[in-house]
């Protein structure tokens, strides 16, 4: 297993087997400077009925990783360039587009940050929904209109079967994306992506968004969740184990008691540090990182965050650290912290 393959592991107990692995995925971009490289040679597990949070700046690649896993990338001007992305042991990677159309809103659902363009505005609510179901298990229309029904009344919809003729203009942002989620989950799929799911809402519905997608998944189902966000104080309240990118790399992982209590990497403390609640009484100006995220075409040679690290050191900026495991499963890329590399 090579260093940057990541797996969560509790102290003394074998490790639980992952619903999916992704391994040494990368994705390129073509621009007219040539190609870019968004997502740089990443691995994670995802474990089962876990809540799974990847947290980074705009830019770090987190939500490329995450279309990567249903294979949305749009080609071109993107391309999966490598790596494999096992799910049911198989490579989702490799599999034909029929096989994948059926894994894709069935098995594996996803949440996108604006409801309003993910939703076809010349449909109704109810067709967009219905379809999900029709599209992938063998039920009449009527079955599927009751299914709908049952589903958007879980998620808060009032009056929901009269709202079934309804066109998603019609629905505030709070309730399109309450729609968005009754379609990624009337399926009962295993793995539910949530990306930036409450970016455009108001901070009362934000909280309602998030605390109805965790009942969801106590009551109805038990998917495992994956939160793409760059709001540590989200991954803090829903997350059992987070990953931090940057710069198209994961930079540290660990649970949320290991990140938010010991932060091992620069980048991470940073973003802690900016935290409200964290950096001090409400006088005290918040910490910035200093400088500002490099394009994919400008990434430094050696650690992607040497150019912003208040403690880097040549060797930072000579070469790029290896991922390693500073105890307990927490894994960091840093050389500042790796026994390995020289003084």
């Amino acid at each position: 297993m090579s260093s940057d393959q990541i797996q969560s592991t509790t102290s003394g107990d074998a490790p639980p087997i992952p619903l999916l692995s992704i391994r040494d995925l990368v994705v390129t971009f073509q621009t007219e400077r040539g190609p870019a490289c968004a997502v740089d040679h990443v691995s994670f597990d995802i474990l089962p009925g876990e809540v799974l949070g990847i947290v980074g700046e705009s830019g770090s690649g987190k939500s490329v990783t995450a279309l990567s896993m249903l294979r949305l990338i749009p080609e071109p001007p993107g391309k999966i360039a490598a790596g494999k992305i096992i799910f049911d042991d198989q490579d989702l990677l490799q599999l034909p587009y029929d096989k994948m159309r059926h894994i894709r809103g069935n098995e594996i659902a996803m949440i996108f940050q604006e409801p309003m363009t993910a939703l076809n505005p010349v449909f109704t609510i109810g067709m967009q929904v219905r379809e999900a179901v029709l599209t992938h298990a063998r039920v009449s229309k009527s079955e599927a209109t009751e299914r709908t029904v049952e589903m958007l009344d879980k998620v808060g919809i009032p009056s929901a079967r009269r709202r079934l003729n309804d066109y998603p203009h019609q629905f505030s942002g709070g309730m399109r994306q309450r729609v968005m989620i009754a379609m990624a989950l009337v399926c009962h799929p295993k793995i539910l992506i949530a990306d930036e799911p409450t970016t455009a809402l108001d901070v009362t519905t934000q909280s309602q968004i998030l605390d109805l997608m965790l009942e969801l998944k106590q009551r109805e189902t038990s998917a495992s969740i994956v939160l793409i966000t760059h709001d540590l104080g989200v991954v803090a309240e829903t997350c059992q184990r987070a990953i931090v990118m940057y710069g198209g790399r994961i930079q540290e992982t660990g649970t949320i008691e290991q990140l938010f209590s010991q932060p091992k990497h620069p980048y991470t403390q940073g973003l802690l540090a900016s935290l409200p609640a964290i950096a001090g009484p409400r006088h005290e100006r918040l910490y910035t990182i200093p400088g500002n995220v490099p394009s994919i075409m400008e990434m430094p040679s050696g650690c992607r965050f040497c150019t912003r690290c208040e403690h880097a050191t040549d060797r930072c900026h000579a070469s790029e650290p290896p991922l390693h495991d500073t105890g307990n499963g927490q894994l960091v890329r840093c050389h500042l912290l790796d026994p390995t590399s020289p003084e």
